[in-house]
């Protein structure tokens, strides 16, 4: 028997709010109008950013735009063009060697443990790919990245819609039945639930120090780390 594609989310379940809320977010809010000026011209950039300048009605200065996704970020907007831009901006500062990405240890032993078992890996997030990619392979572990083979992020759908994860199963080639989805929002295990998914509630203390039991985790197995998730694969 094959042994099940296990997907993934990032923040709050590899690896700590805080690290994406505390050092990341900031950092692209920071850097955004100085890497606009420097880097606005160049193809990769400005398709988002007219992309956002279409949203706004057409014709603005690039100020504008920029104001808007700081706006956006403050309001932690899940918006292509804005996660692709804050890809962009985690680049820099991942290769200019500014922060190395937080992941659980029990993460990180779990993953390679799965990988080496045959289970094939991916992950979703609303983070760009281009940010996921950057996310693990400059992590504190080292480069994790060789450990996935799928990776997924709001261009195939909201991650609290059914459709988003019948989507991914499609581009894996697989039932949705042969997918366990780790996250720690029940909404978006739910989605995932809906569409024929196998589901696990990550609860880490670090994260949620009231733990999600009964009512509030809905019906998904519960782990506090991913040590836990083997008895349920």
């Amino acid at each position: 028997m094959t042994p099940p594609t296990i997907l993934t989310d990032i923040e709050g379940t590899t690896s700590s709010i805080s690290f994406v809320k505390d050092v990341l977010f900031p950092y692209a809010r920071r850097a955004l109008p100085a890497f606009v000026h420097a880097h606005g011209r160049e193809p990769e950039v400005r398709r988002w950013l007219d992309a956002v300048a279409a949203e706004l009605g057409g014709a603005c200065d690039d100020r504008l735009v920029v104001e808007t996704l700081q706006g956006w970020m403050d309001q932690d907007r899940k918006h292509t063009a804005l996660k692709a831009l804050q890809g962009l901006l985690w680049r820099a500062g991942y290769e200019h060697g500014d922060y190395r990405a937080h992941v659980y240890p029990d993460a990180v032993a779990g993953l390679r443990r799965w990988h080496a078992g045959g289970h094939r890996l991916a992950v979703y997030s609303s983070g760009s790919v281009e940010a996921q990619k950057l996310f693990f392979g400059h992590s504190e572990a080292g480069d994790l990245t060789g450990l996935f083979s799928g990776w997924f992020d709001t261009a195939i759908g909201h991650k609290r819609e059914a459709e988003s994860y019948a989507r991914i199963a499609d581009a894996l080639d697989l039932a949705p039945a042969e997918v366990l989805f780790l996250s720690d929002v029940v909404e978006e295990l739910d989605a995932a639930r809906e569409a024929g998914m196998r589901t696990v509630l990550v609860d880490r203390l670090a994260d949620y120090p009231a733990p999600r039991e009964g009512a509030a985790r809905n019906g998904h197995p519960r782990v506090t780390s991913f040590d836990a998730v083997d008895a349920l694969l």
